[in-house]
């Protein structure tokens, strides 16, 4: 980016950022992650509740995509030790919920994109 007509960026720990779009996309990019977050966004979630909401997303998709947003704290998991099988719960940081503005502006920009150019169906 170009600030006072010289070329800067962002230094996050050990990795260089261009602009504000590509800090942002490197927590976000990619297909799943913002639904995760969205489905997150009114509390905590189970693995298997997380995997009915996203029937698309395979198991081993969803466990990458979780371990990459506890990763950038995003997302917290919490297991409780009862007995086998353990009960985990993924619920979003207060880093993570400070990015929900974000994601319904991306999720109401979709939405109108959606019904401008396509139609609401049913899916089983």
């Amino acid at each position: 980016m170009i600030l006072e007509g010289k070329h800067k960026a962002y230094k996050i720990d050990d990795k260089v950022y261009h602009c504000g779009t590509d800090i942002t996309m490197s927590y976000i990019g990619g297909k799943w992650k913002c639904v995760v977050l969205w489905y997150l966004r009114n509390g905590s979630l189970r693995f298997s509740e997380l995997k009915r909401l996203i029937p698309d997303i395979t198991e081993k998709m969803l466990s990458i995509q979780l371990k990459s947003l506890q990763e950038d704290g995003l997302m917290a998991r919490f297991s409780f030790g009862e007995k086998a099988p353990f009960r985990v719960q993924y619920e979003l940081t207060d880093f993570g919920l400070s990015l929900i503005p974000v994601i319904e502006a991306i999720t109401n920009w979709g939405i109108e994109l959606g019904n401008t150019k396509g139609k609401l169906i049913d899916v089983k």
